[in-house]
């Protein structure tokens, strides 16, 4: 009987992990397939890093913190991210094909200025470095506050403030490079 008993507690406690990674799943997924594919991957890669983030937080699940399950799956995912630009860079030179990244194609429908606007935009954060590319989509694309950012990149807010201003400056020397080659970045 109490095998039984004990094998309800378990089956109940899987219950309780499967109903939070849903919750976690419900109210996360937009954000970490945004950063994702903010982050530099591709629409599918970005699809493949969400999943892998996911499954490494039904896997781990009993160790992340209530309450601290969006800032798992970011930390998750930009490692996520990381792996996947250094596979595309290793494939890139040792078979010297040219990794397939970000639509940067516009759409040949109306809203061709906002494709290429987009664009754009993603090919400036792209090239900033991975640290400081994370605060500045954080802050500047999802309104992330610096007090959130720290919390998720579990870093001093002074950190985030230093990593956000030179993220800025970087972005605008970049940004200025683009207008003055008439659009070549």
């Amino acid at each position: 009987m109490h095998a039984v008993t004990g094998e309800w507690q378990n089956e109940g406690a899987a219950s309780d992990d499967g109903v939070r990674l849903r919750r976690a799943f419900d109210a996360h997924f937009d954000f970490i397939w945004r950063s994702a594919r903010r982050l530099g991957l591709t629409d599918s890669e970005a699809d493949d890093a969400t999943q892998s983030a996911f499954i490494v937080a039904a896997r781990k699940l009993d160790s992340i913190e209530l309450g601290k399950e969006r800032a798992f799956l970011f930390g998750t995912v930009v490692r996520v991210v990381a792996d996947v630009r250094k596979g595309a860079a290793r494939r890139y030179e040792t078979t010297g094909e040219v990794p397939d990244r970000a639509d940067l194609a516009p759409a040949p429908d109306e809203a061709l200025d906002a494709a290429r606007s987009r664009a754009i935009l993603d090919d400036v954060v792209q090239r900033l470095p991975m640290d400081l590319r994370t605060v500045f989509v954080l802050f500047e694309l999802e309104g992330a506050t610096m007090a959130e950012i720290a919390t998720l990149l579990e870093i001093p807010p002074g950190t985030v403030a230093s990593r956000l201003r030179r993220a800025r400056e970087q972005f605008e020397v970049s940004m200025e490079r683009y207008r003055k080659r008439g659009g070549a970045a």
